[in-house]
C-alpha cells in the first residue's frame, strides 16, 4: 500500500448514492488506500470543480466515504445516481466538528477546566469525541456518553477511548459497523 503525504492530489471518479436521506460518495478502493489512515482522515478537495473541505470516514471494511450535503451537491450540480470527478488532498488542518446540541450544552455547563480542555484539544480530538456520542440511536445511551464524555475530561482524557476508529459510526448509515450498501449500487 502506497499512502500519499499531505498535498499529493487522490483524483477519482466516483457515483453518489442515498443512503436513506443522506447523499453519500464512497471512496474507490484505490483512493482509500492512498490514505494514511483506515480511520478518518482530514481533506480538502473539489467535486466537479466545487472546493470542499471535509473529514473522510472510515466504510467498516477498510475503505472510506463522505456526506454529500444539500448545498455542496446544489452548487457541484449533482444527485445520488450522478458520477463526479472528486480531487482530494489529505491535510493536517481539520475543520471544526458541528457539536451536537447536548454535546455542546454539557460542554457550557462544565467546569471551566473541562471546556479549557475542550478549546486546547485537536479539531481531530474533538472529532473523535463528537463521533463517539453520534454513535449511537439509544436516548438513553448517549446521554450516558454525553455524561461519560464530562467525566472522562474531568479527569483530563483528551480522546475517547474504547471504540474501533475504523468502524462507520453513524447509525443512520451502517449496520455492525459498517457503511450500508445504498439500494441503487
Amino acid at each position: 500500500m502506497t499512502q500519499r503525504a499531505e498535498g499529493a492530489a487522490i483524483r477519482f471518479d466516483a457515483t453518489l448514492s442515498a443512503i436513506g436521506s443522506s447523499t453519500v460518495v464512497r471512496l474507490p478502493e484505490t483512493a482509500s488506500k492512498d490514505l494514511p489512515s483506515r480511520g478518518q482522515v482530514a481533506v480538502r478537495g473539489t467535486i466537479n470543480g466545487v472546493a470542499f473541505q471535509t473529514v473522510l470516514e472510515p466504510d467498516g471494511s477498510s475503505g472510506h466515504w463522505m456526506k454529500v450535503d444539500d448545498t455542496l451537491r446544489r452548487a457541484a450540480g449533482i444527485s445520488a445516481g450522478d458520477s463526479a470527478a472528486l480531487d482530494i488532498v489529505v491535510t493536517k488542518d481539520w475543520p471544526e466538528p458541528s457539536v451536537p446540541e447536548d454535546l455542546a450544552t454539557a460542554l457550557e455547563a462544565a467546569p471551566q477546566k473541562i471546556q479549557n480542555l475542550w478549546s486546547e484539544i485537536t479539531p481531530m480530538a474533538r472529532w473523535e469525541w463528537v463521533r463517539w456520542v453520534n454513535a449511537t440511536r439509544s436516548p438513553d445511551t448517549r446521554r450516558r456518553r454525553v455524561e461519560v464524555s464530562i467525566a472522562k475530561m474531568t479527569g483530563g482524557k483528551r480522546r475517547p477511548c474504547c471504540f474501533n476508529l475504523s468502524a462507520c459510526t453513524d447509525p443512520d448509515l451502517s449496520r455492525n459497523g459498517r457503511l450500508i450498501k445504498p439500494l441503487d449500487t
